[in-house]
């Protein structure tokens, strides 16, 4: 008997498991490194805005802003106010038909606050793959 070239239909199939099961591994690993790089971003973005606020916010002003806005910080590069999906601080998106609505992942939250000014604030990030990343104000200050 003449033996042929060719794969086995059993050889076939053990290549095609393979190849899905790295497929799945990367697929699995790129989400999660792409996840770390979103909070990474997020925590430098709310570690900027918190030192802008301590170091050039309150060394003019004596207080903080009841709302953190490019205007308050000017010094902060704008993109730093929205989250990596494009929201800005406090602020929700919908969708084209109105009916989604996606909260940004930044939220400032000013305490004290009498007429414009305030004594005192929280920054949170909701981050994806880690428990909240929280700035508070410095309470030697309060």
């Amino acid at each position: 008997m003449k033996k042929s070239g060719g794969f086995t239909v059993i050889e076939i199939i053990l290549v095609i498991i393979v190849l899905a099961g790295a497929s799945f591994l990367f697929l699995y690993q790129k989400n999660h490194v792409e996840s770390a790089a979103r909070d990474n971003r997020r925590k430098a973005d709310i570690n900027t805005l918190y030192h802008n606020l301590e170091k050039v916010y309150y060394s003019q002003h004596k207080s903080y802003p009841r709302e953190l806005t490019s205007q308050a910080l000017p010094a902060v590069q704008p993109d730093t106010f929205n989250d990596p999906d494009g929201i800005p601080v406090n602020e929700s998106k919908t969708d084209d038909m109105g009916l989604t609505t996606t909260q940004s992942t930044y939220r400032y939250e000013p305490t004290g606050c009498k007429g414009d000014t305030c004594t005192g604030y929280t920054l949170r990030a909701d981050l994806e793959a880690e428990s909240d990343y929280i700035k508070k104000s410095d309470k030697k200050k309060n």
